[in-house]
């Protein structure tokens, strides 16, 4: 039975567990109704558009059709239990599932706009040393509406503010847990959803490479690929997934990766001191990404309680950009943000208070 025919079975029977609506794409929400399938499309509009949590509010489904699928279905978002603000304004959520663990979700504060970090498992399975969420090991995959209350609840609890960008780089590999990322990515560009354009979404990876050879086709969204060293032997020391999907295996898959026009991929690079840090790991980045329509980022580690790493000092970090920018690479250092409150990029701990201030 598919996973469509599954919700249409529950839905129609006398007695089921409540369906979480928020849980189901449009496909799902159309099967619902054999007859008038159009009212699927209004609920996924309420739900994911204008972001409804009572099924009563919903004033173009009839009194009646309401009142019975009150009785089958809620609108169900994780509970929100902490919202901490940094000094530079970011600020990160943490919610509780409904099994009790708990993600966390960063908001992050531009020129204009606002942009949301989004965890797309609970944990991390892949071991990455300078990353504090891979100390939790994995626990599970998020369902559809675990990540998509993580984009719904800033735009409607914030209709001040303008979100634009959505990036998958929060807690979890978003290639492991696949068919439910790229269900999220349809509906936060859908027409009748949050409407966030392909263009402004971006999956995060550690190199996933059977998952990057279909990601391409299955959306356009942009793709960062954490990268991090420039030898198998090095990486696998900081990165194990290296050890199943080796350097060259990884350079091959993205330079046959299916971009959309005038895209490049961002090659992410957390500098570590006296690992990945040197003129001459500068220069072999340059030689490895030879062909390849990419970008660089820099990220100095960001610290964390009990890592043993350390960040370069600042004339390592500009040494390290001048030798990148001497070569057709285009390279940026990114501004991390929130890193009084443990919210910048590898911080995420799910839910351990570390400071800032409490704002919900």
């Amino acid at each position: 039975m598919s996973g469509a025919q599954a919700v249409r079975s529950r839905f129609s029977s006398p007695v089921t567990t409540m369906i979480n609506l928020l849980d189901q794409n449009r496909e799902n929400l159309n099967l619902l109704f054999d007859d008038k399938p159009y009212r699927g499309s209004q609920i996924f509009n309420w739900i994911y558009g204008k972001g409804i949590r009572d099924i009563h509010q919903m004033s173009n489904i009839p009194g009646q059709l309401r009142d019975e699928l009150a009785k089958k279905a809620v609108i169900s978002y994780p509970d929100v239990v902490e919202i901490q603000r940094s000094s530079d304004g970011t600020e990160k959520i943490a919610y509780r599932l409904a099994d009790g663990h708990i993600i966390e979700s960063v908001l992050m504060p531009e020129k204009d706009h606002w942009s949301v970090c989004v965890s797309s498992q609970a944990g991390c399975a892949m071991g990455c040393t300078f990353c504090c969420t891979a100390t939790l090991g994995f626990i599970r995959n998020l369902g559809l509406a675990e990540i998509m209350a993580q984009v719904l609840y800033p735009i409607h609890a914030y209709p001040e503010r303008t979100f634009r960008n959505v990036v998958f780089m929060g807690m979890g590999e978003p290639l492991l847990n696949y068919d439910t990322v790229i269900d999220a990515i349809r509906i936060l560009s859908d027409p009748d959803g949050p409407r966030i354009s392909k263009r402004r979404i971006t999956i995060s990876t550690c190199g996933i490479i059977p998952r990057l050879k279909t990601l391409g086709r299955d959306t356009e969204v942009g793709l960062a690929v954490s990268l991090n060293a420039v030898t198998d032997a090095t990486r696998a020391g900081i990165m194990p997934v290296t050890r199943k999907y080796p350097l060259t295996e990884l350079i091959d898959t993205l330079k046959g990766y299916q971009l959309p026009n005038r895209r490049r991929i961002t090659i992410e690079y957390v500098l570590l001191k006296g690992i990945n840090d040197s003129i001459l790991d500068a220069r072999q980045l340059i030689r490895l990404l030879h062909g390849l329509k990419v970008k660089v980022n820099l990220i100095p580690l960001n610290p964390w309680p009990g890592c043993t790493l350390e960040p370069p000092d600042t004339t390592t970090v500009l040494a390290f950009e001048e030798q990148l920018k001497d070569s057709p690479i285009a390279v940026m250092r990114r501004k991390e943000k929130g890193n009084d409150i443990l919210a910048a990029c590898g911080q995420l701990a799910g839910g351990k208070s570390h400071g800032g201030t409490k704002t919900y």
